[in-house]
């Protein structure tokens, strides 16, 4: 069974141009040999489980996932655990308001120390804009400058965040275009640094569930937080905004995308990352958008997302000694996360996920331009 499961192996990993034990920085170390029968059977989830277990590496596992999803290897090795969440997803809503602070506590609370150690001095957990940017920080603060001038800030306009994170995007807005800021995440953790970060701004950060609002702003911003939100809620979360925006207002929507629809997330980052978690396909926000909002424009820059992720891996490895003090992120756990940020970064580059900004309006007055 064992030879018969390697050489099915062997045969799929030729057609994406990769060798077992090869010499390329894409090619697989295999150390234990159960391997290929767990992929065969689990698909990514036994793929990443096996990375977590120290049953194989590679010298550029992003580059590894590259040339595996390049090659539509995903689709061909699945897995029965990924039938069971997706009927798990079609029979029940995962992203239900009872279950609304699940994702803070799974990730988000993870450790403030270990984001502060691995993201731009910004705080900002998502994808940076590199145009003209060299650094981490340079491409953070041309993202934030980016959405600013998409939602035309004027000072002392009142804005809401969606997924406020850490509080960069409050804090960048604030201090640089004098608008006051409203912030709502689901994280305890994130919570507490974004109130002592935004000190003296005026901001405030609560500690809310999207559903819990009702009150207008000039201007509203989601930033990574939709892809928590689940199918079965956009229409719910695309009503709250609208009826949150002022008439003349402007909502910006920033969200990895799918290429195509689906009601479920991968089963291993599912697992493990971002639990309960899916990203919206084209189809999806525009159903959930029909009849309440104007597209006034949909950028695409998801290959900046590649290089943003192996910028985030880079500090993490940078950082592993101080990482290491901490007894909560032992070897397995410092795997798993390598194996994150380079499956994604991989992921990005093989423009099997997107990076959407989508501005949204109840009809803008004025007529909108485009900025890039």
């Amino acid at each position: 069974m064992g030879n018969s499961s390697k050489t099915k192996v062997e045969k799929l990993l030729l057609a994406a141009d990769v060798r077992i034990n090869g010499d390329r920085p894409w090619d697989i170390q295999v150390h234990d040999e159960r391997l290929y029968r767990r992929v065969l059977r689990q698909g990514n989830l036994g793929l990443g489980e096996a990375y977590m277990d120290g049953w194989w590496d590679a010298g550029q596992v992003d580059q590894l996932i590259y040339h595996l999803l390049v090659a539509k290897l995903d689709r061909k090795v699945k897995g029965l655990t990924k039938f069971w969440i997706a009927l798990n997803a079609v029979l029940f809503n995962l992203q239900r308001k009872s279950k609304a602070h699940h994702i803070g506590r799974k990730h988000y609370d993870t450790g403030n120390e270990l984001f502060s150690l691995m993201l731009d001095r910004g705080m900002n957990y998502s994808c940076a804009y590199w145009h003209n940017a060299r650094t981490l920080d340079q491409a953070q603060k041309a993202k934030l400058e980016l959405t600013c001038r998409k939602l035309k800030l004027e000072p002392g306009m009142k804005v809401l965040d969606i997924g406020c994170g850490w509080g960069g995007f409050a804090r960048y807005a604030a201090e640089n275009h004098q608008v006051e800021v409203v912030g709502i995440t689901v994280s305890r953790e994130q919570v507490k640094l974004a109130r002592e970060s935004c000190r003296g701004l005026p901001i405030e950060i609560r500690l809310q569930d999207y559903r819990e609002l009702n009150e207008p702003f000039d201007r509203i911003v989601s930033i990574g937080m939709i892809e928590h939100v689940g199918y079965k809620n956009y229409r719910t979360f695309m009503r709250v905004a609208h009826r949150c925006l002022r008439e003349n207002g402007l909502f910006l929507l920033h969200t990895i995308g799918n290429n195509q629809s689906s009601v479920i997330g991968d089963p291993w980052m599912d697992k493990y990352i971002f639990p309960d978690g899916m990203l919206p396909s084209p189809r999806h926000i525009t159903r959930a958008i029909n009849g309440l909002f104007v597209l006034e424009d949909w950028h695409n820059f998801g290959t900046h997302y590649g290089r943003t992720l192996k910028a985030w891996h880079a500090n993490f490895s940078r950082n592993r000694e101080r990482i290491q003090r901490n007894p909560k992120y032992d070897e397995r756990f410092r795997r798993m996360w390598t194996y994150f940020l380079l499956s994604c970064a991989g992921s990005f580059n093989a423009r099997n996920n997107q990076l959407w900004q989508i501005v949204l309006s109840k009809g803008y007055p004025e007529g909108y331009e485009r900025v890039r």
